[in-house]
């Protein structure tokens, strides 16, 4: 048998979090850990729960001690805010995530550090977009994530690390909250089902590679496995859906919630598509089809929804 792996997901009560928890926490060979500010509302059976403040220097690297491979996935601003909080962005996340690494380095602990493949590319003609693309972020949520990306990576050229970077697109699905900033398709969906009126920045032709989370976990979960040279993996469907599509398939699933167009955004780029051509040479189990991922999460909202009727 396997030496048992002690991981750490820090931010671990957030929807990529708490969904990877449950996933990681079925394996017998890993002792799973969620570190976040509080504890969770539900527990996810078999992990173990810490609490404390990132952003304290004595509480984290009490957490990371031991451990094996530290899942960071904590992050204090998102796309929609990051214009306005940006420098709370830089001066928090940032410093305190070199912070980290440089903790993990001395302890020789390996990372993954989850980074937003929808935001760090920006504008791009060639799509979808390969891994060796050059980012050129328009908003300050990208750039902070390429800010890390680049510490990461720097540290591991000079110190011959093998931190890893995940390039995440746009999941979706149980525990996803649109109201913290992100999520597209979980407020389409839940707008629909509540009767309220959907609003779209732009024309609805921005084109977005979403991706349910149960496939962000699969790949997750060859990550921690991975004992390759590569650094840097695209986490996507390598599937291209407008926002109108999206209203289009709630259509067929039940009446869909009318529709305000408003003005386009300039943190938003019109197409973002990610190639997963890497990540599926080590992550092989089928993906779950856009219209096969909208009716599963939407049936699930339906049954919480009757469930508290």
């Amino acid at each position: 048998m396997k030496d048992i792996r002690k991981v750490l997901i820090i931010g671990g009560n957030g929807f990529i979090g708490t969904n990877l928890a449950r996933r990681l926490s079925k394996r017998e060979d890993l002792d799973v850990y969620s570190f976040d500010l509080t504890m969770p509302e539900k527990k996810v059976t078999g992990v173990s729960y810490l609490t404390g403040d990132f952003f304290d220097d004595c509480v984290l690297e009490e957490t990371v001690e031991g451990m094996d491979l530290v899942i960071h996935s904590l992050s204090t601003v998102n796309p929609g805010n990051s214009n306005k909080k940006y420098m709370e962005g830089y001066k928090r996340d940032f410093i305190q995530t070199v912070n980290l690494c440089s903790m993990l380095i001395r302890q020789k602990t390996n990372m993954i550090f989850l980074s937003s493949g929808g935001t760090v590319y920006g504008v791009q003609e060639i799509q979808p977009i390969k891994e060796t693309a050059l980012p050129v972020p328009i908003n300050h949520y990208g750039s902070l994530k390429l800010c890390i990306e680049s510490v990461i990576r720097t540290f591991n050229t000079q110190l011959h690390t093998k931190m890893r970077i995940a390039r995440i697109s746009n999941p979706y699905g149980p525990g996803q909250d649109y109201h913290k900033g992100v999520g597209f398709v979980d407020a389409a969906i839940k707008k629909s089902l509540e009767g309220e009126t959907l609003e779209i920045w732009g024309d609805g032709e921005n084109i977005r590679d979403y991706i349910y989370i149960e496939d962000v976990c699969g790949m997750l979960e060859a990550l921690v496995d991975y004992e390759g040279e590569e650094e840097v993996f695209n986490l996507s469907s390598n599937e291209g859906i407008s926002q109108n599509r999206v209203v289009e398939i709630l259509k067929k699933l039940d009446k869909s919630s009318e529709v305000i167009y408003k003005d386009a955004r300039s943190v938003d780029a019109r197409k973002i598509v990610l190639d997963n051509t890497k990540i599926r040479s080590i992550y092989t189990e089928k993906l779950c089809s856009f219209e096969e991922g909208v009716k599963k999460y939407y049936n699930y909202l339906k049954e919480q929804q009757e469930n508290l009727s």
